[in-house]
């Protein structure tokens, strides 16, 4: 089993989304990260799916998805170049100065944006790599134990262009 990822070009119409993940759901597939946006074509959608598979499931997957009527187009970027970041807002509650003094230093550190604070909260957005982003949570949940709220965004990506490797 391994993280596979793959990009789909859809049909920007309702209920798209719907029949793709029901897709997923039926067959016992599980999503790890969805991204869905709209292109610069407005009548065109790009799903990035990240989810964990071994070759034979992947295959099966790939093949149902392009059998799918509002699916134009399907991209498999496991084992090409691409860029890909995440974008993440942790809130870290019931802060005392010291508390914001140390987010403050963090934030300096790993290049954070503090997008709002109030006397007792915090809030950061980062975007940055999958596994940045895990080290990151696993960070402040020790530094700020059972304090930090998380919301993320899942993963984006496009085909690289001038670089050899992931």
């Amino acid at each position: 089993m391994e993280k596979r990822w793959i990009c789909l070009f859809v049909e920007n119409e309702i209920g798209v989304l719907a029949r793709i993940s029901g897709l997923f759901s039926s067959k016992s597939y599980n999503i790890e990260s969805l991204t869905v946006g709209t292109t610069e074509d407005p009548t065109v959608s790009r799903m990035t799916i990240s989810m964990i598979s071994d070759d034979k499931t992947f295959e099966q997957i790939k093949k149902q998805l392009n059998r799918s009527v509002e699916v134009i187009k399907v991209v498999d970027y496991t084992d090409i170049p691409i860029h890909r970041k995440e974008l993440v807002y942790i809130k870290i509650n019931s802060c005392n100065e010291k508390d914001k003094i140390e987010i403050f230093r963090l934030a300096d550190i790993y290049k954070l944006k503090i997008i709002d604070y109030g006397k007792t909260s915090v809030i950061i957005e980062w975007t940055e790599t999958e596994s940045k982003v895990n080290d990151l949570i696993e960070l402040l949940k020790k530094t700020f134990l059972n304090r930090v709220e998380i919301a993320r965004g899942g993963s984006v990506a496009i085909e690289a262009i001038s670089i050899a490797n992931k």
